[in-house]
């Protein structure tokens, strides 16, 4: 389905939880996070039911998130059941691999196409400061599994001032010599994000090359995201700039999100969004007309979709985590 601008939706973020099993700093701090109670998150079944309708509308892609996805129980079975869905052709998910290493069999079985790590430093001292205590050789543990399972691979790296802007080479390394995608993110104003200690993607770029000044342009297709590729001419693996802050790329935008709580938001900058709890209600009242409901829901919050965010003047209304929207 288009939007009102014309960009083709064909993508969908899942929060399956707002639980997490870390505290990172800039999206779950350790207090102030009021949790949701489980009779207020969307059971599989709500999930999968709106993924049906979403699927009749053209959204053929869905990522499953948290908070923390692995955390929530029947996980894996929610991706087999979401790959049976008729028009759904690629069903990812992001994690912190923490919890990885002990369900990439399950993945795999279940035929997930994709995994996204989160990983902000190779340094255990870092990591366990900027998780609020995980344990980074868990998570590299589980990327070696998931890369040997024959899983697509991908790292997802927020760079931050006098903390790890010293290790952009490190993971570009870890691209290279595992054949994998690294992509940089820049931090966004939403939730506790602060941009001001972020680092623009022009500077990253600017790091790189001065260690590989063979990186060129990558033009095949990763994947879903708006990252900006560069390779190596004798390597696998690439580096990807997502550069939400300095470089909007809201005119080839092709998501929406679906919050653990049932309201779709159409932008991650702004705070609205269509609730889906009316029209899952309708549908127990009268099974017949569920499909309807929520495909006028959808299509709704697509239509509200907007040109673009605001995070370059800072004007984010957005005051939720990251956890409680969908990371």
């Amino acid at each position: 389905m288009r939007d009102s601008y014309g960009r083709d939706i064909n993508y969908m973020r899942i929060s399956i939880t707002d639980r997490c099993d870390l505290r990172c700093r800039y999206c779950m701090p350790a207090e102030g996070i009021e949790k949701v109670s489980m009779s207020r998150i969307l059971t599989y079944e709500e999930i999968l039911r709106i993924c049906e309708a979403a699927a009749g509308l053209g959204i053929s892609r869905f990522k499953i998130t948290g908070g923390e996805p692995l955390v929530r129980k029947g996980c894996t079975s929610l991706v087999q059941e979401l790959k049976k869905l008729r028009g759904v052709e690629q069903v990812t998910l992001t994690t912190n691999g923490q919890l990885l290493s002990g369900a990439i069999g399950a993945l795999a079985e279940a035929g997930v196409d994709g995994l996204n790590i989160s990983l902000d430093s190779l340094n255990a001292d870092r990591y366990r400061y900027i998780t609020g205590g995980g344990d980074v050789s868990k998570t590299l543990q589980a990327i070696d599994e998931s890369i040997a399972a024959g899983i697509r691979t991908k790292i997802n790296c927020l760079l931050q001032k006098q903390f790890n802007e010293d290790e952009i080479t490190d993971f570009a390394e870890l691209a290279f010599n595992k054949g994998i995608d690294v992509r940089f993110i820049e931090i966004m104003p939403v939730g506790f994000g602060k941009p001001e200690t972020g680092i623009a993607n022009d500077e990253v770029l600017a790091t790189l090359r001065k260690t590989y000044p063979d990186l060129i342009k990558d033009e095949s297709v990763h994947g879903n995201g708006p990252a900006v590729y560069y390779r190596l001419p004798d390597k696998d693996g690439a580096i990807g700039l997502i550069s939400a802050m300095h470089h909007s790329f809201c005119e080839n935008c092709n998501r929406i999100r679906l919050t653990s709580q049932g309201l779709i938001k159409p932008c991650l900058c702004y705070e609205d969004g269509v609730d889906l709890r009316p029209a899952l209600e309708a549908g127990v009242l009268d099974p017949e007309a569920h499909d309807a409901a929520l495909r006028a829901a959808l299509e709704e919050a697509i239509k509200r979709k907007p040109l673009g965010h605001t995070f370059h003047n800072r004007a984010s209304v957005e005051t939720k985590a990251m956890s409680q929207i969908g990371g």
